[in-house]
């Protein structure tokens, strides 16, 4: 006699309907297609977490990039005094900075080109001796 396990079976095919809830038409009530609509999506939002961090990132390097153009240089010159100087704030809250308080984000190019000069003085120093 064949043995079909049908309780896993039903189970398992009720999950992936449920889990297809909101599909358009076949989607959403037949097993077959609801399992291909569930898979791709998983997939979609297996590769956009990552894609998220990505676009996330580029929209605060425009927003940093703009601001700091408003204040008299660029981006990258902005984030190297930055670093020079020995500022550890990170591109999500330097745009928030730029996007809300325009008179913090003036100081901060302030301590970036401050940076900048003393980078600049050091690699001097080194050149001369």
């Amino acid at each position: 006699m064949r043995v079909t396990n049908s309780p896993a079976s039903r189970k398992r095919r009720i999950r992936m309907i449920k889990a297809a809830k909101g599909y358009r038409m076949r989607r959403s009530k037949l097993y077959r297609y609801a399992s291909d609509a569930v898979d791709h999506g998983l997939q979609y939002a297996y590769r956009d977490r990552r894609a998220k961090k990505r676009t996330f990132r580029y929209l605060w390097q425009i927003r940093i990039n703009a601001a700091a153009r408003a204040a008299g240089t660029t981006y990258s010159r902005f984030i190297e005094g930055l670093k020079a100087s020995g500022c550890a704030l990170d591109r999500k809250v330097l745009a928030d900075i730029a996007a809300t308080d325009s008179a913090a984000f003036i100081e901060l190019v302030g301590v970036a080109q401050q940076g900048l000069m003393n980078k600049a003085a050091a690699a001097a120093q080194t050149a001369k001796a």
